[in-house]
């Protein structure tokens, strides 16, 4: 019985050292997995761009405004002593390439965090792999409700204002400045769809006469456009991304359709649609009409400062930083939303310290009031991912600064109110973006 007991006493001193090292081992790569991107000298993040394709037009100004706000950070010592590697990989907004680009970024490049991935359809190609490999996944450049879900998706966070939100708010308003008048919906054919509907129609019911859709691959809007002037029309609201948007304001003035256009945020970037206007109008009668005259009048809502608003602090402080980085490029409102994202994740590295790891970066992001840039409250907690929380509505004068026709407002993505606030918004030299400091 004696040697049983022996082999006894050593398989179970076996099993424990096994087990003790086990152990050791699943702590060491769960340490290594927190701090991923993060060595003494820098800190590497990543990010999907259309810098091809159908949205890149609209979209590829995102990428070069983060990186100009980053660039400034560097040269001035970086954060907590580390500099930001900025990593962007072009998807040509095509879901498999997102993919492809995604697991280059978490594999090759080992980064730290995920920060404003562009695009509905492709960034839900990827969601679920960052949430399971633990990345986090910051600001996604979408109003899509899916990364407002903290229970499913606790490593993403959103951004922009989303899309119920932002239509709840221009049904509202239409409803009010527009009273009897019939409204036609072109949107694009994925989420952005019935998450604007689901706002939209709390305020406008029987006004609505026209539902059109559009494929952001296909760039044809003549039959939908077509339909809107048939349906009677008289306000068109565009659930756009800016080449469409552009594309749809070119072909009604072919059709001497002309209503009352009003667009969404993520696609009312003027100065890009005037561009792409004058690039379509090549060839045809529009030629010879000043691009300018397409989108005077146009009515936007907007949660972020405009280029055109250059009395603003962020719009002037951001003109610097772009002059002095990103010359030869057009200053748009989707650069300076790339730069809006860029100032918001230092301000968080900032908060966070120099012991840095994703869990806390997270629970700094969810424990702290994030103000700055923008002109709305934004969320960011335990329980709420959803990002900015509203919107102002504004015309746009062409060679003038916008006509503020509704001062910001916030709502929820229910059926809550549409509602005024109050809000402290420092200035660019209130808030800390590099240095050894605390940021605000």
């Amino acid at each position: 019985m004696r040697p049983l007991r022996i082999l006894a006493s050593t398989l179970a001193v076996a099993v424990l050292l096994a087990s003790c090292s086990n152990g050791e081992g699943s702590d060491d790569a769960a340490t290594e997995a927190d701090t991923m991107g993060v060595s003494d000298e820098a800190i590497v993040i990543g990010t999907h761009q259309p810098l091809t394709g159908a949205a890149s037009p609209g979209f590829r100004h995102v990428s070069t405004g983060a990186r100009a706000v980053f660039d400034y950070i560097n040269d001035n010592g970086g954060i907590h002593g580390r500099r930001i590697e900025y990593q962007v990989q072009d998807d040509s907004f095509d879901p498999a390439q997102t993919l492809k680009s995604t697991r280059s970024l978490i594999e090759d490049h080992e980064i730290f965090a995920m920060l404003g991935g562009l695009g509905t359809p492709t960034h839900q190609a990827v969601i679920d792999e960052l949430n399971e490999k633990h990345v986090p996944d910051l600001f996604v450049s979408s109003g899509a409700l899916a990364w407002d879900q903290p229970e499913v998706y606790p490593y993403s966070y959103g951004f922009q204002v989303d899309y119920t939100r932002e239509a709840k708010i221009q049904g509202k308003f239409i409803s009010e400045e527009f009273p009897g008048d019939k409204v036609g919906l072109l949107y694009q054919n994925d989420d952005v769809g019935p998450s604007s509907h689901a706002g939209i129609e709390q305020y406008l019911t029987e006004e609505i006469v026209a539902w059109e859709s559009y494929d952001p691959g296909v760039p044809e809007l003549a039959g939908q456009v077509k339909e809107l002037k048939d349906s009677g029309a008289d306000v068109a609201v565009c659930y756009c991304i800016p080449a469409f948007l552009g594309l749809a304001i070119l072909e009604a003035t072919a059709i001497g359709y002309t209503p009352q256009w009003v667009a969404p945020s993520f696609g009312g970037d003027v100065k890009v649609i005037t561009g792409l206007i004058e690039e379509y109008a090549k060839g045809t009668p529009a030629e010879d009409v000043p691009p300018e005259a397409f989108t005077d009048g146009l009515i936007i809502t907007a949660f972020l400062p405009m280029v055109t608003q250059s009395d603003d602090p962020w719009t002037r402080f951001f003109l610097e930083l772009h002059e002095k980085y990103n010359s030869g490029t057009p200053f748009t409102d989707t650069t300076v939303y790339g730069m809006v994202q860029a100032t918001l994740f230092a301000q968080v590295l900032m908060k966070a310290g120099p012991d840095l790891t994703r869990q806390k970066l997270l629970d700094t992001l969810n424990s702290h009031e994030w103000r700055g840039p923008g002109l709305v409250p934004f969320a960011a907690t335990e329980e709420d991912h959803s990002g900015y929380t509203g919107v102002m509505v504004v015309r746009h004068r062409a060679g003038e600064k916008p006509e503020i026709l509704q001062e910001p407002m916030v709502t929820d993505s229910a059926g809550g109110e549409v509602l005024p606030f109050e809000m402290d918004r420092p200035s660019p030299d209130e808030v800390a973006l590099f240095g050894n400091g605390s940021g605000g």
